[in-house]
């Protein structure tokens, strides 16, 4: 099964356990976004990302250009499952 079917079957389960009217807005949404010219404007697979700052898990900033001097940096957002 190739990843586009397994996240379509996961989408299909999803939706199955949710009310009807649930599934339209969050459809309703989804097309929302897709036309509104936002993908546009993400950046694209393999672009380099602008220099950022956050804070990390201990509440210190951190900047993206002084991690990547210490080698690649690898940026991970989790949505989370909630």
């Amino acid at each position: 099964m190739s990843l586009i079917e397994k996240l379509a079957a996961m989408k299909a389960a999803s939706a199955a356990k949710l009310a009807p009217e649930t599934v339209k807005i969050m459809q309703r949404a989804s097309t929302e976004v897709m036309t509104s010219g936002i993908l546009d404007r993400v950046i694209k697979v393999g672009a380099k990302a602008p220099d950022f700052q956050l804070q990390d898990s201990g509440g210190i900033t951190v900047s993206s250009a002084t991690l990547r001097q210490q080698g690649p940096l690898l940026l991970s957002l989790y949505r989370g499952v909630w």
